[in-house]
């Protein structure tokens, strides 16, 4: 479990494709300052176990599923990812619950500047519209944030200079693609009444 606030920017230092899957090997002092094999650490949102570690970088496998569901397979070396460590129980827990379990990707469509910040507009894959809500919460490459207006394709999102700054999002450009994770209590409350 997750919280969506990120801890630092990290550097993929390399994606080695075996097969159908891949090996990620990202660098991240503060994420590993206290990681150990089998922590899990989100990258982009995606929930990710360390297999290996090595002083301020660690490893991590990718499956076939998790490659073709999320952005991880379009990365190369050098790539920029937002990092965070699960969320402790005796901790705060300042986002929403994010599990690190993308739900599509989604597409920048618009991005204009605000005075104190940056509205984004984003399309999205329709069959996730439904859990979509303005005011509520979606996670955006790992990201917390509250949705401003919603349709049937696409959302809106406004990041203040922190996120911008502390994130990738700030250098996101239009057309840029993203992973998208809705409100897990959106999908829970649909399965409960369906």
């Amino acid at each position: 479990m997750f919280t969506g606030l990120i801890e630092e920017v990290g550097l993929l230092e390399s994606c080695l494709v075996q097969g159908s899957a891949a090996v990620l090997r990202v660098k991240g002092p503060l994420v590993t300052s206290d990681a150990q094999v089998g922590a899990s650490i989100a990258v982009n949102g995606v929930c990710l176990t360390v297999t290996e570690l090595d002083q301020d970088t660690f490893q991590a496998d990718v499956m076939a599923e998790t490659l073709r569901r999320t952005t991880l397979g379009g990365l190369t070396a050098g790539s920029l990812v937002n990092l965070e460590r699960a969320l402790k129980a005796n901790a705060r827990l300042g986002g929403h619950f994010v599990q690190g379990h993308v739900d599509g990707i989604g597409q920048l469509l618009e991005r204009s500047e605000a005075v104190d910040w940056d509205d984004f507009t984003f399309g999205m894959p329709q069959e996730l519209a439904r859990y979509a809500a303005s005011k509520g919460s979606i996670a955006i490459d790992g990201v917390s944030l509250t949705v401003t207006h919603v349709s049937d394709q696409a959302f809106g999102v406004s990041l203040i200079p922190a996120t911008l700054e502390h994130t990738t999002l700030g250098g996101l450009k239009t057309g840029g693609l993203v992973n998208l994770e809705m409100d897990v209590i959106a999908k829970y409350v649909e399965r409960l009444t369906a």
